[in-house]
């Protein structure tokens, strides 16, 4: 076998070959692309026996997608994915100096793939169609915390000179398209205060709000309301900021649904959307999200313990001596426990089962979230049968020592 440690740059990538003791075959460079996958296959080739198979080479490199990930699993090369602190802490097995370049982090990983191969995940190529719903929920969900930025500093500037603004416009939310409307006539107090009760109602109503007479009448009696102010420069100033920060928000808003309705089709496409679906807690947006943080590729988890360690949901036990502890995991994807956060709260209110799961672990004087995690990782497991055979949720299977007691 060949190990092949690939530390990846923007542009390029510096590469080690390493055989099954250890000895250092070739070290080069190769650019990024088309190029740079032909000369590393030229490289690897020069090493391989003519009836050596790609499956003999086996790569280890500090990500696990893109297309240079890609083309190095089409290859038919044994592809490893790292975490960047797995590959720290194995650097410092080998150089206690702590000097560190591009050609020794190359040695690092293949050293570290040869060493400890069976502590390391092998890259599983997700399906088209997963990496599309990735793609695309990702996208979406990237634009909605770009959305909350710049409706915090939206806040912030409305808190420095137009308080009554954000007392206003409170129920409707400062990223609702009425208020953001009303934001572009009106940004400073003297503009608020005209606002009449026909303008505030008009734009409610294509908003599409409810109690619309009631609502325009207290936004008008807020926006008329006394409150400290500053100079009329600053105000103007402050004005100006916040419709550039408005108009922002608004494009946000409308890329945002036309993202929704492209991670609505790409889920739609998937094999196993129904099954997503199905699960309690989950809609298309929720679904989408988890689809593309686990992937779909065969056989990537094991068993439903390894599918929960991923989803950074199960607990990691700390014990010495006679002190033993359970701790939440902090290492995890940010994106899937997000998602998984999500649909457990949604299951806790709108599946009998999952609720029931919930009391019973706030009777045991668990915190909120804590329940809502465990909650969680009780909801992976079930998702995993569920992908496992192919079926969708039942209640009865999914909380089978459970089942009796709610339909009692």
């Amino acid at each position: 076998m060949l190990f092949v440690g690939d530390d990846w740059a923007e542009d390029h990538h510096d590469v080690e070959v390493q055989d099954e003791q250890g000895r250092t075959m070739k070290a080069a460079r190769v650019p990024e692309g088309i190029e740079g996958m032909a000369r590393l296959h030229e490289l690897i080739a020069r090493f391989l026996p003519e009836d050596a198979n790609p499956g003999q080479v086996l790569v280890c490199i500090e990500t696990d997608r893109g297309p240079w990930v890609r083309a190095l699993v089409a290859a038919g090369y044994q592809v490893y994915g790292v975490n960047p602190k797995q590959a720290a802490r194995h650097r410092e097995l080998l150089s206690l100096s702590g000097a560190k370049d591009d050609k020794a982090d190359a040695r690092t990983l293949a050293d570290m793939l040869r060493t400890r191969r069976h502590q390391l995940r092998q890259v599983a190529a997700d399906s088209v169609e997963a990496e599309a719903v990735k793609v695309a929920a990702r996208a979406h969900q990237t634009m909605i915390w770009e959305r909350t930025r710049h409706m915090l500093r939206l806040r912030t500037a409305l808190r420095e000179y137009f308080p009554a603004a954000l007392e206003a416009y409170k129920p409707l939310g400062l990223a609702g398209a009425d208020t953001l409307e009303l934001l572009t006539k009106a940004a400073d107090p003297d503009s608020a205060a005209r606002l009449t009760i026909s303008q505030i109602t008009a734009t409610l109503k294509r908003a599409r709000r409810q109690n619309v007479p009631a609502k325009a009448a207290a936004i008008q009696a807020a926006l008329r309301t006394d409150h400290l102010s500053q100079s009329d420069i600053v105000v103007g100033t402050y004005a100006v900021s916040v419709r550039t920060t408005v108009a922002v928000l608004r494009t946000l808003n409308e890329q945002i649904k036309i993202l929704e309705g492209e991670v609505d089709a790409c889920f739609g496409r998937h094999p196993d959307a129904e099954i997503y679906l199905s699960q309690p807690g989950m809609g298309v947006i929720t679904g989408a999200r988890v689809l593309a943080e686990f992937g779909d590729a065969k056989d990537r988890y094991a068993d439903a313990k390894s599918h929960k360690n991923y989803a950074g949901t199960a607990p990691i036990t700390r014990q010495s001596g006679k002190t033993k502890s359970v701790h939440a995991r902090f290492v995890h994807n940010d994106r899937l426990v997000d998602a998984l956060h999500m649909q457990a709260h949604a299951a806790m209110l709108h599946d009998a089962a999952a609720r029931t799961y919930y009391n019973e672990l706030r009777a045991r004087e668990i915190g909120h979230n804590a329940a809502l995690r465990q909650l969680g990782n009780r909801l992976v497991a079930i998702l995993h049968g569920c992908l496992k055979t192919k079926t969708l949720y039942s209640q009865t299977a999914g909380w089978a020592h459970r089942y009796q007691h709610l339909a009692a």
